[in-house]
Formats: C-alpha cells, sequence, structure tokens
C-alpha cells in the first residue's frame, strides 16, 4: 500500500488541524500555526509508515507548531492600538466564536489543549496523552477539568449540574 497524494491529506484533514490551531493558540495566530504544520508535514510525509494514524500524527505536528508559537508570543510585545486580521473562516461553520476563545484561552494549556484535541480534534485520549506526554488518566482529567471550567465560564447556566457537554 502506497500513502494517498499529501494534496489529498490537506484537504481531509485541513479543517480539524485548523480548528485544533484556533482553539490552542487563537484565532490570530491559528492561520500560521496551520501552515507551519503541513509545511513540516509536507517533508515527513513521505516517510511515514503506510498504516499510521494521520490525523493524530498532523495533530502531534500541530501541537508542537503551538507550543513553538506560544513560546514566540510569551517573548514577543503585543501592540495594542493595530487590530489583528481577520480570522480564516475554512473549516469553522458560521462565525467565529470570540467568547468561546476567551473561555479557552483562560483555562491552563494541558487542558485546552486536552478539550481541543479530543472535542475539536476528535482523538482518543490515549493520542491525546502521547502528544501532550502525560498518561491517558490524565489527559481524560485535563478534558474533564477544562470542560468543567468552560461549563462555569462560558456556559454557567447551559449545563445545569449532572449534565454533560
Amino acid at each position: 500500500m502506497t500513502l494517498k497524494p499529501f494534496e489529498d491529506v490537506v484537504a481531509e484533514h485541513g479543517a480539524v488541524v485548523l480548528r485544533v490551531c484556533r482553539a490552542v493558540v487563537g484565532p490570530a495566530e491559528a492561520d500560521d500555526a496551520w501552515s507551519e504544520t503541513f509545511i513540516a508535514a509536507m517533508r515527513a510525509y513521505p516517510a511515514l509508515d503506510d498504516d499510521a494514524n494521520v490525523e493524530a500524527w498532523l495533530v502531534t505536528i500541530a501541537h508542537r507548531k503551538a507550543i513553538d508559537i506560544t513560546r514566540v508570543r510569551g517573548r514577543s510585545a503585543v501592540p495594542t492600538d493595530v487590530v489583528p486580521d481577520a480570522p480564516s473562516g475554512l473549516g469553522v461553520p458560521g462565525a467565529w466564536d470570540h467568547e468561546l476563545w476567551d473561555a479557552l484561552e483562560k483555562l491552563p494549556f494541558k487542558q485546552r489543549s486536552a478539550v481541543a484535541y479530543h472535542f475539536l480534534g476528535g482523538l482518543p485520549y490515549a493520542a491525546v496523552a502521547e502528544i501532550l506526554g502525560n498518561t491517558p488518566a490524565a489527559a481524560r482529567r485535563a478534558g474533564a477539568d477544562g470542560i468543567a471550567a468552560l461549563r462555569k465560564t462560558y456556559l454557567p447556566n447551559a449545563f445545569p449540574e449532572g449534565s454533560h457537554l
């Protein structure tokens, strides 16, 4: 079996990678993270095993690119008098939800990442744990804690106690 053309991989997984990038680094830097993810993936793709989970592989690359962007953001000055370019609408039905991003941004990095990779990226907790460098139980806990925090801050009245998101 041979790998499918890389163009098909981008078409199939591009929207998921963009949603994950937006959830982890925010709308202003998501397009850069997405582009860097697929540039790195394109270089490594020919050596990928035929039976590899391509989506998990791409989300892992996106995670690393998000960490790089987060590190750079921490060392860079942020101008306040310039409005950032509007985020791309690729992969997101409807308008960008700035309130949701504000709530996600307040979560600790591991919680935000677990929510993004599991709930937006659709990855199982075992794959999330591998990306985050922890155990599946720790990834599940981070995801659950992240969702609980979102329920309190983003949707305080939408979910009564005991209901499921």
